[in-house]
């Protein structure tokens, strides 16, 4: 007889990188939860099949929701991370927002899932209640592993570290091991031969910040094309080669690509389909919902497929 598929929801869903992920696993999506209406529109078209709840999780009943989908067997999960990463600066950081998290010990509590997935910024650990988080999942009976993974080592165009609490009711769950020690570079998500708008990158009015950023690239490679950190900085010179996985993609429009011709260096920003491509996101992934800031939310907000689909075929195998 053949084995049923295991049922997972996905809560703080977003446009569905875990869920796809799941699915390329073997999982069956059956429901996913997010309350801003740019995901839901985006999640709606990805997983047709799926039932959508637009809402905040604290204003849902998880008993009702375990009554309307039936057996659930995986929990994934995304909670809100803006008030743990550094990203933020140096900004007050709102507790509410991080308790977030614990709606998913509140719906695992309801539907008894036998797995949970928790995705977050590594940074979570250092959050005052994390502890207290982790405690919790294991007093409703589930063995926990937390372990920090890089896209980077999963076939991702792109260095992107995140935290992953792995969760079994049955056994404690093994250590994911990367699948491949050959990095993809950036260079293969960069369409540097389109027909792209491009700008000059010493045009009038360019930031001062992101000139000594550039100009600290040119000293470095020349007249090779590189990418640019155009907005902000990341600790690491503001720019990098294309031979490297991309650095990690954000919810802003942060990435720039410079490439030379006879009258000098031009610059553009990355697009969309570029930096879904280094999430490791396939044409068909859909985001194409709202504005170009809303898709680059969207985006950046997202897990990698081709990490989660390693982090649930590692946590259900042999099940």
């Amino acid at each position: 007889m053949a084995q049923s598929p295991i049922r997972a929801i996905d809560l703080f869903c977003g446009a569905g990188g875990s869920s796809w992920g799941a699915r390329l696993a073997g999982a069956k999506i059956v429901a996913g939860f997010d309350m801003w209406k740019v995901a839901a529109e985006a999640y709606r078209e990805n997983f047709p099949e799926a039932k959508f709840y637009e809402d905040r999780l604290e204003n849902l009943d998880p008993c009702l929701v375990a009554e309307q989908l039936g057996r659930v067997d995986l929990i994934l999960a995304s909670p809100e991370c803006t008030n743990h990463s550094p990203a933020k600066g140096k900004g007050p950081r709102c507790e509410k927002s991080k308790e977030t998290a614990f709606q998913v010990t509140r719906f695992a509590s309801a539907v008894q899932p036998r797995w949970i997935v928790v995705e977050n910024v590594t940074s979570m650990r250092h959050w005052s209640r994390y502890t207290e988080f982790i405690s919790t999942i294991e007093d409703l009976g589930y063995n926990v592993l937390a372990q920090v993974l890089n896209a980077e080592q999963f076939n991702v165009p792109q260095a992107r570290q995140r935290l992953f609490l792995l969760c079994d009711r049955n056994r404690k769950p093994s250590q994911i091991k990367p699948i491949t020690g050959i990095f993809k570079p950036a260079s293969s998500i960069v369409d540097q031969d389109g027909t792209f708008a491009y700008s000059p990158l010493r045009s009038e009015g360019r930031a001062a910040p992101t000139l000594q950023r550039a100009e600290r690239a040119i000293a470095g490679v020349g007249k090779k094309p590189f990418l640019l950190v155009y907005y902000g900085s990341d600790g690491a010179g503001g720019w990098q080669k294309l031979s490297r996985p991309l650095r990690t993609v954000t919810t802003v429009d942060r990435f720039a690509f410079v490439k030379w011709r006879e009258s000098g260096p031009l610059m553009r920003m990355l697009q969309v389909p570029e930096l879904k491509a280094a999430m490791g996101m396939p044409q068909k992934f859909s985001v194409g919902h709202g504005s170009r800031r809303d898709r680059i939310r969207l985006i950046g907000n997202a897990v990698c497929p081709p990490l989660m689909r390693a982090v649930v075929r590692s946590l259900v195998r042999g099940a």
